[in-house]
């Protein structure tokens, strides 16, 4: 919620019940924050706790401060959509408040707005059904995209990213363990999106799913890994992919390993110079691809198939294939090591 529109979301304390009712009424969000003459936020009254105030004996006239919370939840600006959901959803409350150290508000985060942020048509697919092997033994007994980072499962990052992004139709490829994320996401309602299920019967890989997808599909597919950390701007990379009038669009991004030897350069058998441990700054597939639908029938229907194969094949038909550069944190958490990386841990 922007500044210049918060003044509409606050009374003061020496305000009515029927301020309160009035403020309520013309800014349409069944809440209203009470601030002091310093403009410190001291309070949050809902319809409802008007509702059950009047109920309990108290008039229009009665100050609002009675009816009002004083216990708030608030977070700092600086807190990310994310985190705010999480919020949210634990406490079962719709409206948060944005304050500084000195309470004083700064914006109001609302569910609707969250969960409803700019939505695209598009729809986007997770891998989710691989087995995870290099990452055992966390994955014995829970599929990897389910492996928390930092409190939450890998997967509800990535969920919780595409929501924020606008991406609210979510395809999920599942199969080892696959109930385990069924029981977690449900139909998605819960993460602000709709979430369908790829049920594979087989292992299909990271391309193979695809050709589960209905053929309705009409605008470009966002396609992911269920095992990467990253917050990849997801609107940044479709509009990417539709100005440079794609068929796909691969997403990459650095990365640079220190040789541990010397290098040595050389020319018809002469040496022309040594280079001490070089670092190599290469560009590497992040894993995350933007598919224009009518690409979908060049992938193998219920067969193991990589992403990778479909990018060959389209390189072979002369498609134009973009790339899409992001300079966004990601890891891959393949292996326990990286996800002690991913947990700060190392």
């Amino acid at each position: 919620m922007l500044i210049k529109d918060l003044e509409q979301f606050v009374i003061s304390d020496s305000a009515t019940i029927h301020d309160a009712m009035q403020a309520i009424e013309n800014n349409w969000r069944e809440i209203v924050m009470v601030q002091n003459q310093n403009e410190v936020i001291i309070g949050i009254i809902t319809d409802g706790d008007i509702r059950r105030g009047l109920l309990k004996g108290l008039t229009m006239d009665s100050l609002a401060s009675t009816v009002m919370s004083s216990g708030y939840i608030s977070v700092a600006l600086k807190t990310d959509r994310s985190a705010v959901l999480d919020l949210m959803k634990a406490l079962r409350i719709r409206h948060v408040p944005v304050v500084d150290v000195d309470k004083h508000l700064l914006g109001i985060h609302f569910l609707e707005e969250i969960i409803g942020t700019n939505k695209r048509p598009n729809a986007a697919v997770i891998m989710a059904g691989g087995k995870g092997t290099r990452l055992r033994p966390y994955t014995e007994a829970c599929p990897k995209p389910m492996v928390k980072v930092a409190g939450r499962p890998i997967l509800e990052r990535i969920i919780l990213n595409l929501v924020g992004n606008g991406i609210c139709h979510i395809f999920v490829s599942i199969n080892y363990l696959g109930h385990m994320i069924e029981e977690h996401f449900g139909d998605g309602r819960d993460f602000g999106c709709q979430i369908e299920y790829l049920r594979e019967t087989t292992e299909l890989s990271t391309g193979g799913a695809l050709s589960l997808l209905p053929d309705t599909l009409q605008d470009p597919i966002i396609v992911l890994n269920g095992d990467q950390v990253t917050r990849i701007n997801v609107q940044a990379l479709l509009a990417c992919h539709t100005e440079s009038g794609a068929d796909a669009t691969i997403s990459v991004g650095h990365y640079q390993h220190e040789v541990p030897y010397g290098v040595v350069h050389q020319l018809d058998g002469h040496l022309v110079r040594l280079e001490e441990k070089p670092a190599l700054d290469i560009l590497i597939n992040l894993g995350i691809y933007v598919l224009n639908p009518s690409v979908l029938q060049l992938v193998p229907k219920n067969q193991f198939f990589l992403i990778t194969d479909l990018y060959a094949q389209l390189l072979l038909k002369n498609k134009t294939i973009a790339t899409y550069f992001s300079e966004e944190d990601w890891i891959d958490v393949g292996r326990p090591d990286d996800l002690k990386r991913a947990n700060g841990l190392e």
